[in-house]
């Protein structure tokens, strides 16, 4: 999608600060970190949201769990951390383009809301 933000961070077009990339996916730092580790995991192919998760697209998010423990090893959370991700507006999304959060490094918050 031309107007997406995470598109063209995943492009090129626009500058991250890498944590992992391949073919299919790109770990980046957020912005706006929400804990001492806060990266985001993308498919480079445009994925609204979990509701356009499919069985023709579902081997990316696969593959994104498949890395997450991985990097989480990289990035020192052996203590845990938290997977998370939104879907559309009332759950707080902002960036329409699927994208998991991955947080950790402090003992993180047991509220959900």
């Amino acid at each position: 999608m031309s107007d997406c933000i995470f598109c063209k961070i995943a492009s090129g077009e626009i500058p991250s600060t890498k944590v992992y990339e391949d073919d299919q996916i790109l770990c980046f730092k957020d912005l706006n970190p929400m804990a001492p580790v806060h990266v985001l995991f993308i498919p480079k192919e445009h994925i609204c949201c979990a509701d356009e998760i499919t069985s023709e697209n579902s081997s990316v998010v696969a593959h994104i769990f498949e890395v997450i423990p991985k990097v989480a090893k990289e990035l020192g959370l052996e203590n845990g951390y938290r997977v998370v991700t939104n879907c559309k507006e009332e759950a707080g999304q902002t960036v329409f383009h699927l994208h998991f959060h991955l947080l950790g490094g402090k003992k993180l918050n047991t509220e959900m809301a």
